[in-house]
């Protein structure tokens, strides 16, 4: 994959960009947010540092998000649940706290490109939308709904089993990978904001279960 790595420490681009290079995928690099938004577009996915040389690293999140879905690991020294959430919102895939072991930086590089890649035609229609699975889009009366990766793999997952619970362990490791805390913040965030992009379709938690997408429109 093609990497573009947004971090304002050039040391710590240096490595990062190393370590992925010998993982076997291609980097570019960046200090800067004005640059990360001019260069996104050539990159299989975005890993980001929220502190750039001019400008914030989640202000360059969210103007990233309404131009383009492409995967975004963020990866900062920021460990407060306030930057977390935050960036999670705006529409991070996922949030590393540095250091970061470079073994589980390539398994969450995984994870969240896989959600981006198109899989095999599947059309599914519950509660009035449409969930392409080819085209990676979700639909309603012919209008697309603007999803991040990881919200369209969440709506898929549930929209696959639609009408009956699906246990929260099961979609952690659907959508994230085998071995995903169940515990994890960002699936709450995700989940969160699925609900709020999508009031049309109701998300029953069934406690210590799982969740259901009910199929009434």
């Amino acid at each position: 994959m093609r990497i573009l790595v947004a971090e304002d420490d050039p040391s710590v681009s240096a490595a990062l960009a190393a370590a992925l290079t010998r993982a076997g995928h291609r980097c570019d690099r960046v200090a800067r947010g004005a640059d990360l938004l001019e260069q996104y577009a050539a990159a299989d996915a975005v890993m980001l540092d929220l502190g750039l040389e001019d400008m914030d690293g989640l202000e360059a999140l969210r103007r990233l998000r309404e131009l383009s879905p492409v995967p975004v690991i963020v990866m900062t020294a920021r460990g407060d649940e306030r930057s977390t959430v935050q960036a999670l919102r705006l529409g991070a895939d996922d949030y590393l706290v540095k250091p970061v072991r470079l073994h589980e930086l390539l398994a969450r590089l995984g994870a969240v490109t896989r959600r981006y890649v198109r899989s095999a035609p599947e059309r599914i229609e519950v509660g009035g939308i449409v969930v392409d699975a080819a085209a990676h889009r979700a639909t309603r009366d012919g209008t697309e709904i603007p999803l991040t990766p990881t919200e369209f793999a969440l709506l898929t997952e549930l929209a696959r089993d639609a009408g009956t619970v699906v246990e929260r362990q099961s979609l952690l490791d659907r959508v994230w990978g085998d071995g995903y805390v169940s515990t994890s913040r960002a699936f709450d965030v995700h989940l969160a904001q699925l609900r709020q992009k999508l009031p049309m379709l109701t998300i029953t938690t069934i406690r210590g279960i799982g969740f259901r997408l009910e199929t009434g429109s």
